[in-house]
Parts: structure tokens; C-alpha cells; sequence
């Protein structure tokens, strides 16, 4: 829901800026096409794009709120959705507060006022909001825990502007006197990575306030954040005999949370691609719409489709399904309007039919559910049964893991056991970065030739790891995937791909009471009889289709590998290398070599090949400006 964009001024000039604000609020109309607003005072000045979804005739903004004392001492934008305003709001009335409307921003800003920043610990929602205090010239900003709606920032001499989309900074950057200067270090972290990882964006003058985040700035003065969302993942055996009760906690959380993220006054629809995560998220929506529409998406060469199984499991849900097919052509020609809603380059080929899948359901509905963050939650990916496999190396001496890995080194690509004595003689700190990383650093290296050692993904997943030294070893690989794979890529696609379609989506999984239960969870019931998410799929059998139950996660595949190699994409991607002025940063030679080899079968650089097109095509329109992509002129910066 909504875009937001602000300013607090260094010298009470905050009039001076509105202009610049209405210039720049447009970029993210796709956000909120529903109205938009502005709001000054001396010091600050708002902007809004609203998506109307709760409260539809009122809860306009910027939200202004005060005590009887004070009726205009808070100013409020926010992006999001509250699934627990209701009962927030019962709360703080009988406290004696008052309300003006029946929205569920309104009890984000009460509640400011009576538990001051700790408000956020109350809140059950996605969301990123500032609150203005006229009173103590603070301006407060706020992100929820897993970072499922976005805020930028940027501090220049002439105060500190913020926003749900990088575009809107950009756009105002001549007026606030903002660099427009490359980050090198993040440019290699997402080469190396597949994303840009928080707080980082790709321009070294704009950060990110981190998931999980508050922070304070006052006029003249720099953001301070700090952490509230600390995940602890305290799992403690479970009594032989009373793993049910633990299964039926699941099962509770995850109806409570579905029930609340259905709260609307629009329709809500469901997102479903054949496994049991989406599965679980639109059995449970079901109960509460029995109209309910599911949608999803597939490509047209066979084999690499969810839709025959997500077509079967809405029937065994008695739910209306609606399918996209993408072709290769419809493929390549979103890519530049792709990458333009992102801001900063995703590596990931799946945010293309997300694109088009969210397209479709926005002709039907306004909300969706989804089912990420079910993975992080539960241990669903299938590397997290690493711990388990090598678990015998941990009890060797250091010298003979040392040794070991010297002799995998040098055993020939390929020969049985190399890669298993390489990663079994390595610590996890060591091999395990999350899901993404495709570059070893002589890959790295060839193609980004300035990259620094010192920069590499370790200098992401260290003080990350440092923080999970008392976990278990499947508890630890959540915690960091949280914190980087999830919070880097799948929710940045999830926000910045279906806000392009002005469509909400929300996330069950990634619940405050859903991850209480899921935090609790013993390694031994994550992974376990050869299979992942087990107590998931234990909570959810009465409530997801046999078929589904057991089903292997695909998502929405792509056949990447198949269409660079192909006439699909080839001729696109070599037009792609050959044009980008990237020659300063990535070395193009070194790029064309390995297309060629990718077609000539010597080696699969698929995902290593999209994480430099990805790279390119978003230089080409941030920085080049030699591509225009074609979105709507409203939505279309003046200076980019």
C-alpha cells in the first residue's frame, strides 16, 4: 500500500522543497494511483502516494494527530498495512484515546504518542513510516521486522529526505545537493551476491534503513538507527509424544495470521504456485472468502511450469484460477521496466513473471497473499540439510579439516567426493553465504577486475554470523538468510514488482506470531525423514491438498539456462553487452566469453551471465540514461 516521500530540513526551509516534492512524487505513482497529497511545516515537508485499501473515503495522508491539548502535534506518512489496528485500536481507546478515523494508520501515530518508539514492538503489519513530532523537532522513522516495505534515505547539507522508492531521491537530488556517485563496494557485493544488501544501495549517497530498524534525525543532524528485531530462534526439544502440540501451534498461528492479513476493503485474492507454501496461505484464505481467485504463472516451454499443479490444488480448494503464460519475447521486453520499478538490480530471472502474474491479478483484485518467508521460518531450503550431512567433520582435529580441504583443492573438477571433503573440512562461516552467491572470487575476479578481497560476501555474512554463535546449525543459516537472501531479494521483488502493478501484497509467514511459534521449532523438526519444513507439513496436513504436502519447492522456474543458450535471449544478451558503457566496471570481454561458452554448452553460466545483464540494463537507464523504459510519463522522472 502507498509510496511515501519526505524531507526534513537543515534550516526550518522546509517551503523551499515542495515543489521538488511535487515534482518527485509522481516517479512512484504505480504505488498509490489512487490520490497522493502534500504536507509542510517550517521544518518538514511530506508527500503521498495512497493505495487505497482500509478506511477508503478517509485515513487520507499526510495524517496529522494530536492529544485535546495538542490536536496537530504529529505528522504522519505511511506505507503498509496494520493487520492488528482493531484490536490496537480497542486498546488505546480505553486508555481514553480518541480517533479520527477508522484507518489503521491512525493507531500507529496514537500509539507513537503513548508508548513512544517502543510502538513498534505492538504492531502486527508490514510497514515503513515517519512521525513527525512538532513539539520536539524529531522526526521518527520505522521499518518492520523483516523488511517487507522499503525506506531510503539521504543526508546532504540541506536536511534529510526519505522514501519507499530510490527514483523519488533521485529525482530530487539537484535541489538537496545530493552526489550521484556509484558505491563500488556494493556493486561488488551484488555482483557476488545476486542482490545489494541492506543497508547498501548501488549510489553510495542513499542507504536503506535496515528491516527491523528505528531510527531518530533532528534538523541539521545525521540518522541514528538502532535495532529492535533481535531473533533469538530459541528452539528447545520437543517431548517424544508432544510434537503435536507444537504442530497444532503452527497451525493456530498461521489461520490467526491469514485471518488478519484479510482485513480489507477490497477484494483479496491469492497468489498460488503449486507448492505448499502459497498452497497452505490460499487453503486458509479460502475460509474467509469462499469467491476466492488464485493466480499463477508458467512459460511455454514444457517442463518448466508450475501451472498444471497449481491448477489442481486451487481445484481441490474450490477456488477460481486464473493463469499467465509468458513467452520469451514478452520476457525480454520487460526486462528495462523491470529493472527501472527495482531501483537497484535483482539477479533473480523469477521477477519477471512475478511482473506479469501481479499484471494479471491486478485486473481482478487490489491485495494478494503470498507465501514467502515460509522457507526462512520452517527450514525449507534443501541446503539447510548440510549441518546434518557433515556433521562427523566437526569432530575432527583443525590440522586434519586443514589438510583436507588442501587435498580437495586439488582433486580434479568433478571426481566424486571433492566437493563434500572441500565443504565438510570448511567451518560454516566459511561455506554457507546463503542462496545466492555464483561467482567463486577467480570468476568474480575475471569479471569485475577491480574487486577487493575485503569486499567479498564475507564482509556481508560476518557480523551477521556473529550474532548467532548460540544458535543450532540450522537455526544459524535462517538467521542469516533473514538477513540477507530474504530481506535482498525476495521481498524486494515482492514489494517492488506487484507496487508496479499497483497491487498489494501480503505476507502471512512473515507475521509477528507466526515467527514466535516458528522460532521455537527444534532443528530435528525442520529437517527431518528426508524432507524439509517437516513440522510445517505436519501442521498443514488436514488444511493443504495430499498432492501439494510433500512437493518439492519451484516457485515460478524460469528457463534461464535454456533461452541465453537459445535464440530466446542470445541475441538480446550479446545486443545487451556489446552496448553497455559499463567498460569502467565490469570487463565486457570477459562477459561475451562466457555467453559463448554457455552456448556452446562448455559450462552453465546462466545465473552468472543474468547477474551482469541485470547489472547492465540498470546502468544503462540509471546511468547512462540511454534507456527509456517505457512507463507511464507521470511515473517518469524529469532529471533521469
Amino acid at each position: 500500500m502507498c509510496g511515501l516521500l519526505g524531507m526534513l530540513t537543515s534550516n526550518q526551509n522546509a517551503a523551499d522543497f515542495v515543489a521538488a516534492t511535487e515534482r518527485a512524487l509522481p516517479c512512484m505513482r504505480h504505488r498509490g494511483p489512487d490520490e497522493d497529497g502534500t504536507w509542510f511545516d517550517a521544518d518538514v515537508v511530506f508527500g503521498f502516494n495512497r493505495l487505497s485499501i482500509i478506511d477508503i473515503a478517509h485515513s487520507h495522508q499526510p495524517l496529522q494527530w494530536g492529544p485535546a491539548d495538542a490536536p496537530e502535534r504529529y505528522a504522519m506518512t505511511f506505507n503498509g498495512e496494520i493487520y492488528n489496528y482493531l484490536e490496537l485500536r480497542a486498546e488505546l481507546q480505553d486508555l481514553g484515546y480518541t480517533f479520527n478515523t477508522s484507518g489503521d494508520g491512525e493507531t500507529i501515530i496514537v500509539g507513537y504518542h503513548h508508548w513512544g518508539k517502543d510502538v513498534v514492538t505492538h504492531l502486527r503489519g508490514m510497514f515503513a513510516f515517519a512521525i513527525w513530532d512538532t513539539h520536539n523537532r524529531e522526526l521518527f522513522l520505522a521499518r518492520d521486522p523483516f523488511g517487507i516495505k522499503p525506506l531510503y534515505y539521504a543526508t546532504t547539507d540541506a536536511g534529510t529526505v526519505f522514501a519507499s522508492e530510490k527514483k523519488s531521491i533521485l529525482e530530487m537530488a539537484p535541489e538537496i545537493g545530493l552526489p550521484l556517485d556509484l558505491d563500488f563496494r556494493a556493486i561488488e557485493h551484488y555482483v557476488d551476491l545476486q542482490y545489494v544488501p541492506e543497508p547498501e544501495s548501488l549510489h553510495a549517497a542513499i542507504r536503506r534503513l535496515e528491516s527491523g530498524c528505528i531510527a531518530t534525525v533532528q534538523p541539521g543532524g545525521q540518522v541514528t538507527a538502532e535495532r529492535y528485531f533481535k531473533p533469538q530462534f530459541p528452539a528447545q526439544p520437543v517431548p517424544k509424544g508432544k510434537e503435536q502440540d507444537l504442530f497444532d501451534r503452527i497451525a493456530r498461528a498461521l489461520e490467526d495470521s491469514v485471518e488478519k492479513h484479510m482485513r480489507a476493503d477490497v477484494t483479496v485474492g491469492s497468489f498460488l504456485s503449486g507448492g505448499i507454501d502459497s498452497t497452505a496461505i490460499a487453503a486458509l484464505a479460502k475460509r474467509h472468502n469462499p469467491k476466492l481467485l488464485t493466480f499463477t504463472t508458467g512459460f511455454e516451454r514444457e517442463g518448466y511450469s508450475e501451472v498444471d499443479v497449481a491448477a489442481e490444488s486451487a481445484a481441490a480448494i474450490d477456488a477460481e484460477h486464473i493463469v499467465k503464460v509468458v513467452s520469451p519475447e514478452e520476457y525480454a521486453n520487460a526486462i528495462p521496466k523491470i529493472m527501472w520499478y527495482l531501483d537497484d538490480p535483482v539477479a533473480d530471472p523469477s521477477l519477471v513473471p512475478l511482473y506479469f502474474v501481479a499484471a494479471e491479478a491486478r485486473k481482478h483484485v487490489k491485495v494478494v497473499l503470498s507465501g514467502e518467508g515460509a522457507d526462512e521460518l520452517f527450514g525449507g531450503y534443501t541446503i539447510y540439510k548440510e549441518p546434518l550431512s557433515l556433521a562427523p567433520f566437526e569432530k575432527l582435529p583443525s590440522p586434519m579439516r586443514k589438510g583436507m580441504h588442501q587435498l580437495s583443492r586439488v582433486l580434479p573438477d568433478g571426481m566424486k567426493g571433492k566437493s563434500l571433503l572441500e565443504r565438510g573440512s570448511m567451518t560454516m562461516e566459511e561455506r554457507y553465504y546463503g542462496n545466492a552467491r555464483s561467482f567463486n572470487w577467480e570468476q568474480l575476479k575475471r569479471v569485475l577486475p577491480d574487486a577487493r578481497p575485503e569486499w567479498d560476501h564475507k564482509d556481508v555474512t560476518a557480523p551477521i554470523y556473529a550474532q548467532s554463535k548460540n544458535m543450532d546449525p540450522v537455526a544459524r543459516m535462517q538467521h542469516l538468510d533473514l538477513f540477507t537472501w530474504m530481506r535482498g531479494d525476495i521481498l524486494v521483488k515482492a514489494d517492488k514488482i506487484t507496487m508496479a502493478n499497483s497491487l498489494e501484497l501480503r505476507v502471512p509467514f512473515l507475521d509477528r506470531e507466526v515467527f514466535a511459534v516458528a522460532e521455537t521449532i527444534p532443528y530435528d523438526l525442520k529437517i527431518t525423514e528426508g524432507t524439509t519444513k517437516y513440522a510445517l507439513r505436519r501442521a498443514m496436513e488436514q488444511i493443504v491438498p495430499a498432492h501439494v504436502l510433500n512437493r518439492r519447492k519451484l516457485g515460478f522456474p524460469v528457463p534461464m539456462r535454456h533461452w541465453l543458450a537459445g535464440d530466446e535471449l542470445y541475441g538480446w544478451a550479446q545486443e545487451t553487452i556489446n552496448e553497455s558503457q559499463t567498460d569502467g566496471i565490469i570487463a565486457k570481454h570477459a562477459v561475451l566469453d562466457m555467453l559463448k561458452e554457455h552456448r556452446a554448452g562448455v559450462s552453465d553460466h546462466s545465473r552468472r551471465l543474468w547477474t551482469v545483464l541485470a547489472f547492465m540494463v540498470w546502468h544503462a537507464i540509471f546511468v547512462e540514461h540511454r534507456i527509456k523504459p517505457d512507463i507511464e510519463e507521470r511515473d517518469y522522472p524529469v532529471h533521469l
